[in-house]
């Protein structure tokens, strides 16, 4: 069973983790101004996205900008893979495809410990891509443990393109963002991306 088949209930009984909701987790996160480059992109993207209204769509007409406009932001010194493979445990169901995966080295042929973040991309349906993203986050961490870089903290998001919610994972112990940030409001949202990539490694 890859990532993409727990649900949330499933994740929280196989790995005995803690999942609770709260409000505003991430609200306090600096806002950054997106680049004219970026609002250019995601006024001509989003109506076409929205159009062909595919998770493939999103993911490359809205999403992937938004993630490398992090990468610019942070002077390219972040690793980004995209739809990439990512097995960790394959006998716990740890195993199958990652939309995208943020690192906190600029390695871009393969990927480095320690992973920060994992988006996953959804044409609509929001809820269904929490324990999927869940799962990539647990990967993650363990992944991270068993190459040596013991990050404490992994966050991951699920995104429409248009509408993004973020989570945050320590240990056993997961966090769900109820606050659903919408497009218009990118300059939060490349806030709070940033913001997972401040930390000391």
């Amino acid at each position: 069973m890859p990532y993409s088949s727990f649900s949330i209930a499933q994740i929280k009984t196989a790995f005995n983790l803690e999942i609770h909701d709260r409000s505003h987790l991430f609200r306090d996160r600096e806002p950054h101004p997106p680049s004219e480059i970026l609002k250019t992109l995601l006024e001509e993207n989003a109506a076409l996205a929205a159009t062909l209204s595919t998770e493939k769509a999103r993911s490359e007409l809205i999403i992937a900008p938004v993630l490398l406009e992090v990468r610019r932001l942070k002077n390219y010194q972040i690793g980004f893979f995209s739809g990439v493979n990512f097995a960790v445990e394959p006998e716990l169901d740890l195993v199958g495809e990652c939309d995208f995966i943020l690192t906190a080295e600029p390695e871009a042929s393969i990927i480095t410990a320690p992973i920060v973040t994992l988006v996953e991309a959804k044409n609509d349906n929001m809820r269904s891509g929490l324990g999927q993203c869940i799962a990539q986050m647990l990967g993650a961490w363990r992944f991270n443990q068993q190459e040596g870089s013991p990050q404490s903290t992994v966050y991951g998001a699920v995104s429409t393109g248009t509408v993004w919610r973020f989570l945050q994972l320590q240990e056993t112990q997961v966090l769900i963002d109820l606050d659903e940030y919408y497009l218009p409001q990118i300059d939060q949202i490349l806030g709070i991306l940033l913001s997972f990539l401040e930390l000391k490694f």
